[in-house]
């Protein structure tokens, strides 16, 4: 029987009535559901006896779909936690903004059956791989979706980092931090901080200081095949990497962070092909005076 992963928002009372539904049409046509944490404690909410898998236990599995329910937060989680088995994502949005989260609830069914009879359509975003050596010796990797980015903590002080792109020297600047970012994420962190919009299907990794201690340092686009070193020679107390805003470490003076584009890609499923300017124009009001 074909698997369906299903990962949910926590704190959305809504679910307890989503989720009982959405089961029952999954069994009805032969499906077997995997739920997270956060999924089975709405079932259980609503009567029903059922077990659940951690997240990062998921793709062991080998889901033929995976279902998200929530906002963009959820499927950057669910990306990460699913990225190693090349599963595709269906996710629906709960949430606020939803700008990855495109699926509206009213969707939800008629992009499942469309997905079951091979009509639905899939939009490929890769993914930027970080890996972090500390001065210390320790290394540590990730895969995120929409960002790498380091920055200072709760101290309103800079700190001072060199790039490299392709082994060659780009600059030393002081600023509040660095974003790495694909072209998924373009429109994210990077984007309120002065970074350009970048296209999805395009094959690029962006560098964007926050704000930068120096006129002359802008946003950079280099190719995705580029790997791109970060080494940082100067922090305050507080200073963070964080991986899609939802994973953080610390980072020291010596430390080092080199990226590239991921190995692993993300399959997002759509009921109907949406253009990014579409997206940007409903959800941001791009172009409106």
């Amino acid at each position: 029987m074909p698997l369906a992963a299903i990962l949910s928002k926590p704190q959305k009372p809504e679910l307890t009535v989503i989720l009982p539904e959405l089961r029952a049409w999954l069994e009805k046509r032969g499906w077997t559901a995997l739920m997270d944490e956060e999924s089975a404690g709405y079932l259980r909410s609503a009567g029903a006896e059922i077990e659940f898998t951690a997240r990062d236990q998921m793709a062991a599995y080998k889901p033929d779909l995976a279902i998200v329910l929530g906002g963009d937060g959820t499927l950057l989680a669910a990306a990460r936690a699913l990225a190693h088995a090349d599963v595709p994502l269906l996710s629906v949005n709960l949430g606020s903004l939803g700008f990855l989260t495109e699926v509206p609830l009213a969707e939800l069914y008629a992009t499942l059956d469309a997905w079951c009879t091979g009509r639905a359509k899939t939009e490929v975003r890769s993914m930027i791989h970080a890996d972090l050596t500390c001065a210390k010796g320790n290394r540590r990797s990730f895969d995120a979706l929409n960002d790498v980015v380091i920055a200072k903590g709760s101290i309103a002080r800079m700190a001072d980092y060199a790039i490299s792109i392709d082994g060659r020297q780009v600059a030393a600047f002081r600023a509040d931090g660095v974003i790495l970012s694909t072209p998924t994420g373009s429109t994210a962190y990077n984007l309120a901080a002065g970074g350009p919009i970048v296209m999805p299907s395009v094959n690029a990794i962006l560098v964007t200081p926050i704000c930068p201690h120096l006129l002359t340092i802008r946003p950079i686009v280099v190719p995705g095949e580029s790997s791109i070193t970060l080494k940082v020679t100067g922090v305050p107390n507080e200073t963070y990497l964080t991986v899609d805003g939802q994973e953080a470490v610390p980072v020291h003076v010596g430390d080092q962070v080199d990226c590239r584009r991921s190995d692993y890609r993300v399959r997002l499923l759509r009921l109907k092909e949406n253009g990014i300017f579409d997206v940007l124009r409903s959800k941001l009001k791009w172009g409106e005076r």
